[in-house]
Order: structure tokens, then sequence, then C-alpha cells
């Protein structure tokens, strides 16, 4: 079993020690998925998912990346990374659902994992925030990492 990797031999927080890693291409995807109330959805879609306040999905997209590129100052506890690449993807499922897939790259001794999940998350409270005025009953369901590679251990979600 292993432990937990911010908390020192005292169990006290404290942040990764990277300095003896050796950088590597580091890439990681995280998804997050928004349910909408099929009024909201259906205006949206009658509208080219426009609303008063802009685009939707392009707020959505330019609001994920600015988070990614600060994550390190969001999270406490994680190095701050210079993220080399970060793109989002918006699309729908089968459920009328949107799907969200933030995909961060870097070269670095540490991993892009949290840079992805942040890009994600804040992408979907953007779209939150840009319908909200319709109804407050928008989930956001769930959010989570689909894949990483380039540190110690590679993951995939099947």
């Amino acid at each position: 079993m292993k432990d937990f990797s911010h908390l020192d031999d005292q169990q006290k927080p404290s942040v990764v020690n990277v300095s003896s890693k050796k950088i590597t291409h580091r890439k990681a995807t995280a998804k997050a998925v928004v349910q909408l109330p099929e009024h909201i959805f259906s205006k949206l879609q009658d509208a080219n998912f426009n609303t008063a306040k802009g685009s939707v999905f392009q707020t959505a997209i330019i609001a994920g990346i600015m988070a990614a590129k600060k994550t390190g100052d969001l999270i406490p506890l994680c190095h701050p990374i210079g993220m080399e690449n970060c793109s989002i993807n918006i699309d729908f499922n089968d459920f009328n659902e949107i799907e969200i897939f933030c995909t961060a790259e870097v070269e670095a001794k540490t991993g892009i994992e949290m840079e992805a999940l942040i890009g994600a998350s804040l992408a979907a409270l953007t779209i939150y925030d840009m319908c909200k005025a319709m109804s407050h009953d928008i989930v956001i369901k769930e959010i989570k990492l689909m894949e990483k590679t380039g540190g110690k251990n590679d993951f995939k979600r099947s």
C-alpha cells in the first residue's frame, strides 16, 4: 500500500520533493460531464450554443485553459509547472450530456494530471455559470482522470 504523497515523515503537509526526478514528456487527459435539463439543452442547441453572455463552449474552453495554467496557484501543494500545451474539446454523449475533455502536456519532473483535471473542471463550471439563469438544476456529474503518461506510472481508464 502506498502512502499519501503530500505528508512528510512527521505527517505534516509537504510539497513532494522532485529534485532527483528526471525530466520526461508528460501528458494527461481529464473528463468532466455536465448534465443539463432538457429545456436548457434544447434552447442551447437552437441558439447554436450562444447566449447573451457569448458562446458557451468557446467561453468554457478559454476558462478551462486559463485555469489549467494557474493550477499551481489553486492547489496548495501542487508544483507550479510551465505547461506547454493545453486543449479542451467539448462534445455531447448519447444521453444529451456535455462531455469536456482537457488534455495538457509538459516536459517536466512532475505530472500534469492536476492541470488537466482543473481545466476540465473550470470549463464545466463555466458552462454552469452561463446557463444557471435558466435553471439551477444543472449537474456536474463527474470529473475524472482518463489517461496520463510520462511519469513513474502510466494510467489509462478503460
